[in-house]
């Protein structure tokens, strides 16, 4: 048998580059899928929803292969991971949930989204948001590691604006998946940074207690981000993730 593939699913507001060093080894191994999110650049965007985005995922594994696949998605990617599992979750064999959750917006976390696409929209930039970087790195990483900071930057100052506000609005209105990742049989790897002040501990605490076979990895030392400020541990906790998965498909 052939190792599982894995797929990549990239967070707010980045691209497919910020899971880069965690790829480079990886990809030694196994076939390896990162998709910008909700399509390539350059192609007209869907309406603004992460079920669209999840089904262009599933045509991506299917056009690739087949799958199923590991898949691993970092917050914004972790609610794509899951509405994947939810909508085809014969496509997915195994799933890492990093720095993620899997609960609903609260009514005003989707309005102050609405209020940032609308901002981005107004002013033609990505400039309402380019202060997300103090909020996405945790503290050891913005005091100790300027390059870090310094990358993670222009890759947000790089960003289509439309697709940043389509991004918002479509996070906005995702729903709650706790029942499509508890009645997942497969096996599931929790990633969080102990500096996580996003999603945080208790959201990766929620999904262990609700998948049924999961494992969870904390991060120190790292925040919202832990793929690009630790990648060697989150390299690891998917690579283990998929040898688990090869095991179980025998």
């Amino acid at each position: 048998m052939t190792a599982t593939p894995i797929v990549l699913l990239h967070a707010f507001p980045l691209d497919h580059r910020m899971w880069d060093d965690v790829a480079r080894d990886l990809a030694r191994t196994r076939d390896l899928l990162a998709p910008d999110l909700p399509v390539a650049s350059g192609e007209p965007l869907p309406e603004p929803s992460l079920d669209v985005a999840a089904d262009r995922v599933a045509d991506a594994i299917r056009a690739a292969g087949g799958g199923p696949a590991v898949v691993a998605g970092l917050s914004m990617g972790g609610y794509v991971a899951l509405a994947l599992l939810e909508r085809h979750p014969e496509l997915v064999a195994g799933l890492a949930l990093v720095d993620t959750k899997v609960v609903a917006d609260t009514a005003d976390a989707a309005a102050n989204r609405r209020r940032v696409a609308d901002e981005v929209e107004a002013a033609g930039s990505v400039d309402p948001v380019r202060g997300m970087v103090d909020v996405l790195l945790g503290e050891t990483t913005r005091s100790a590691r300027p390059e870090v900071v310094e990358r993670v930057g222009a890759w947000i100052g790089e960003q289509d604006p439309a697709r940043v506000a389509w991004a918002q609005r479509a996070m906005s209105v995702r729903p709650d998946r706790t029942d499509a990742l508890r009645a997942f049989d497969g096996p599931v790897t929790v990633v969080v940074g102990d500096e996580d002040t996003v999603t945080g501990t208790d959201a990766a605490d929620h999904m262990v207690a609700t998948a049924a076979h999961a494992l969870l990895v904390v991060v120190p030392r790292v925040g919202h981000l832990s793929a690009v400020e630790d990648p060697a541990v989150v390299r690891s906790a998917v690579a283990e993730l998929a040898q688990r998965v090869d095991a179980a498909r025998g």
